[in-house]
């Protein structure tokens, strides 16, 4: 592999795209957020048959194999020192923090309830984009992204009876590690292509995930059933890899703020997954909170920065 020249640098933050590329941009995005709203449920069957610890680990592991795969086949070059720093906040933040804190509130907590960090994660995201990117949307934006995020953490909380777990430490610490790894893979996704962002991440953490689920393995008692093979190999390939190698292009493409406002679509999205996968029951109030949530996501994306 050879090293990417110290010379190409960042593209600027504030780039117009042609209206195709924004596009497509917003549909990998999207995309993105499909691939994540099964997460919650697959780690819920995921632990059916295997520990806390075990779970992430190992989907870090499988992982880092299929990115691993997928670099050495199209000779992807190593990525620019300068880079690296970047690449160690994404495998914090997205690869070992999120998961690991979502995988522990989801032992005591509903889909539903753990759903709520989700409706709060675009606002800090764009905040983070903000402070980290430079980044300045407009008022009409700021005020649409807390119309959605309000619908979509109000509606969750109701799902789960409006009261607070002993896993909401876990989620808030998910809320803040996931946001500045997606901020950071967003702005490294303007330099590399996206789907290199997440396969250097994953790999990044290959020393640390292997040992670290050889240890979990001997320690937590497995049990395969179909369940939790299913929710393993989603969290891994889908969640951990193509997910975010859709996402990742869809914010290099449309800007991280606009980008990171479809996930308020997220939480919905969950809920009706785990309505069909886990049997969990959706109030009559889904209808009119996805049609809100979706009337904000439409001003965010036209609203001018």
């Amino acid at each position: 592999m050879k090293t990417q020249s110290s010379a190409i640098a960042p593209a600027p933050i504030a780039v117009s795209t042609p209206a195709a590329s924004r596009s497509a941009g917003t549909l990998q995005a999207a995309l993105g957020v499909v691939a994540f709203s099964l997460t919650f449920p697959a780690t819920a069957w995921g632990l059916e048959g295997f520990g806390p610890w075990s779970l992430v680990a190992v989907r870090s592991v499988l992982a880092a194999l299929i990115a691993g795969g997928c670099l050495l086949a199209v000779g992807a070059r190593v990525p620019a020192r300068r880079h690296w720093a970047g690449l160690a906040v994404v495998a914090a933040g997205v690869v070992v923090g999120f998961p690991m804190l979502t995988t522990l509130a989801l032992q005591t907590s509903t889909t539903a309830h753990a759903a709520v960090v989700v409706g709060l994660l675009p606002l800090t995201t764009a905040l983070l984009s903000a402070l980290r990117m430079g980044t300045r949307p407009s008022r009409t934006f700021w005020l649409a992204a807390l119309a959605g995020a309000g619908a979509g953490v109000a509606f969750t909380v109701q799902q789960s009876g409006g009261t607070l777990s002993t896993a909401d430490l876990y989620l808030f610490g998910a809320l803040l590690v996931g946001a500045a790894g997606s901020t950071e893979g967003g702005g490294l996704a303007r330099v590399m292509p996206g789907w290199q962002v997440i396969g250097w991440a994953v790999g990044l953490c290959l020393p640390l995930s292997v040992p670290a689920a050889a240890v979990a393995l001997t320690y937590e008692p497995v049990a395969l059933t179909g369940h939790s093979v299913a929710g393993l190999l989603w969290v891994a390939a889908g969640s951990q890899f193509l997910g975010l190698v859709v996402w990742y292009r869809g914010m290099a493409a449309v800007g991280i703020p606009k980008a990171s406002q479809l996930q308020l679509a997220q939480p919905l999205l969950t809920l009706v997954w785990s309505v069909l996968l886990l049997g969990e029951h959706l109030t009559p109030a889904a209808p009119l909170t996805a049609a809100a949530v979706l009337v904000c996501i439409a001003v965010t994306q036209r609203a001018r920065g």
